[in-house]
């Protein structure tokens, strides 16, 4: 078992109070405080560092059916983090293990070990573990490799290329041999920065 000193018995968390109409406002959340369940065998006592806030989450802040469960009024929010492991009674866990996680909104959060996955920190940004090296990066190069099937020499031509998972297809595209890669945005500026990423033309 490895610990820290002093660690917290409780977290502050961002919770769902009310569920958005179109866009959501500061009003559709609030602060709180909760205890922190005691560390089990097999679990991790993370710090979150970083939380990926993403597109999908506006559709579990709706009480619909979705292929995703929505999020539940009053209970706080889920989703990626990257953070640092402050105690552990799991093995394959030591404290100051950067870790990856669906426990985010919240400052602290308990997990279970097997539902963690390392970070090479050493090797990238902490950050790029919520994006280019996490489930953004994954989505692109399956996308691109495994359902488009690309090959060397393809021309690609990516809609919504502005975006987290386009811009980075585009650059994979690139990166891999495609003979030219096209991207659609809705904006110059965003059309100059497809640019910027070494886009052929948007």
């Amino acid at each position: 078992m490895s610990l820290t000193t002093a660690l917290p018995t409780s977290t502050r968390e961002i919770r769902l109070a009310s569920r958005p109409t179109g866009r959501p406002v500061p009003e559709n959340f609030r602060l709180a405080e909760s205890p922190l369940p005691e560390l089990l065998d097999g679990q991790v006592l993370v710090r979150n560092h970083y939380i990926s806030v993403d597109p999908y989450m506006r559709g579990r802040m709706n009480d619909v059916k979705s292929y995703s469960a929505p999020f539940a009024l009053g209970a706080a929010l889920d989703g990626g983090a990257i953070g640092e492991v402050i105690a552990s009674r799991a093995e394959g866990r030591k404290v100051g293990d950067a870790v990856v996680h669906q426990l985010g909104w919240r400052e602290y959060a308990v997990v279970a070990a097997d539902a963690t996955s390392l970070a090479r920190t050493d090797l990238a940004p902490a950050s790029a573990f919520l994006g280019a090296l996490g489930m953004t990066g994954l989505t692109a190069y399956a996308g691109l490799l495994k359902v488009a099937e690309f090959k060397p020499g393809d021309a690609v031509f990516v809609s919504g290329a502005a975006g987290a998972v386009g811009s980075l297809v585009g650059q994979i595209a690139k990166a891999m041999g495609a003979s030219r890669v096209i991207g659609s945005a809705g904006t110059p500026e965003k059309v100059a920065r497809l640019l910027e990423l070494g886009f052929d033309a948007a």
